[in-house]
């Protein structure tokens, strides 16, 4: 189950990268568009469930395996 994380965690960095360069450069214009300002807002949603459980991933597994060894 990592694995897919992982890769979905990464894919969603380069989505938001992108969006973030997309939303620099029409906000850059002289009449910007009112979606250049919330485009970069659904991947970086996205991302956070997927960072935070990357975050306690080795958190986790340490746990697991104290609880392993107890039993």
């Amino acid at each position: 189950m990592n694995k897919p994380i992982r890769q979905l965690h990464r894919w969603l960095a380069i989505t938001f990268t992108a969006t973030v360069i997309v939303a620099f450069i029409a906000v850059g214009q002289e009449d910007p568009a009112e979606w250049a300002y919330y485009a970069p807002l659904l991947p970086l949603a996205l991302l956070l469930p997927t960072g935070l459980y990357l975050f306690a991933l080795p958190y986790t597994s340490k746990w697991r395996g104290r609880r392993r060894t107890r039993q």
